[in-house]
């Protein structure tokens, strides 16, 4: 807990001194930020400790970084949780992260309502164990009309499938009258998607080393900005966070433009 509140109350710091979260302010902020949340497992190995403790430490940096959002006005912030690749980990791990919704919700809804948060979920909720769907639905009637930032968990979620179950969807709509096929392009994908509503992200971050998308919203990154860091997620701060914020705000956005 002392760590913790180290972490959190020290102010981040540039080479000049300058708080980075009011510099950071000056510039152009992201609406949309994704992060692929990587290294809780190897940041507990390398401690000697079991695969969990790392998703435990791990939590800690989404509070952490939802706080750091919310008070950039960053409008959406995407966390890659759980992938449909993740199924194959040890059962043990599996179990414990599909646990996680509901310790969220004893420990952060009140400070969630609190910020003005609204926490929604993107992915297949059909095979998430009922105790995982139900906290994450509880999450999302309780701050269903918070219009603060949107935290938006992506939980079995895999891009590939996402776009394979909007193509057959829009299918089955052609197929059925609802559509001509004719009127299908991006917007009308777009639609489809589970994103469907939600800008694509401006920045997207990854932890941990691995310089990869790992099948993560692979439409919508069409034109992101990438950042990649070695430091793992429990090892993540707000400083870290903020430098990310203030590297894009130096990249140039051509969207294919001169």
């Amino acid at each position: 807990m002392i760590r913790f509140l180290k972490r959190w109350f020290a102010g981040a710091k540039d080479a000049d001194g300058e708080d980075l979260l009011s510099k950071v302010r000056k510039g152009p902020i992201p609406r949309h930020v994704a992060i692929i949340m990587d290294g809780n497992g190897r940041w507990a190995k390398k401690r000697g400790l079991p695969r969990v403790a790392g998703h435990r430490e791990g939590m800690n940096t989404v509070r952490e970084i939802t706080r750091a959002a919310d008070e950039l006005g960053i409008e959406i912030l995407t966390l890659y949780s759980f992938s449909t690749e993740n199924w194959k980990r040890p059962r043990e791990e599996v179990d414990y992260l599909m646990r996680l919704p509901q310790e969220f919700l004893h420990t952060d809804l009140d400070e969630l309502v609190r910020r003005n948060v609204q926490v929604r979920m993107i992915g297949d909720e059909t095979h998430l164990p009922d105790h995982t769907r139900s906290a994450i639905r509880q999450f999302q009637e309780a701050t269903r009309n918070n219009t603060g930032l949107i935290l938006n968990f992506a939980l079995n979620y895999g891009s590939r499938d996402e776009i394979l179950r909007a193509v057959r969807r829009i299918i089955e709509d052609v197929q059925s009258g609802k559509m001509d096929k004719d009127a299908v392009d991006e917007a009308v994908m777009n639609r489809y998607l589970y994103t469907a509503g939600l800008p694509d992200p401006d920045l997207v971050i990854r932890t941990s080393g691995e310089i990869r998308i790992s099948n993560f919203m692979l439409w919508q990154l069409a034109y992101s900005e990438l950042w990649f860091t070695n430091v793992s997620w429990p090892e993540f701060r707000r400083d870290h966070f903020f430098r990310a914020i203030e590297d894009y705000q130096h990249r140039s956005r051509r969207f294919g433009a001169v």
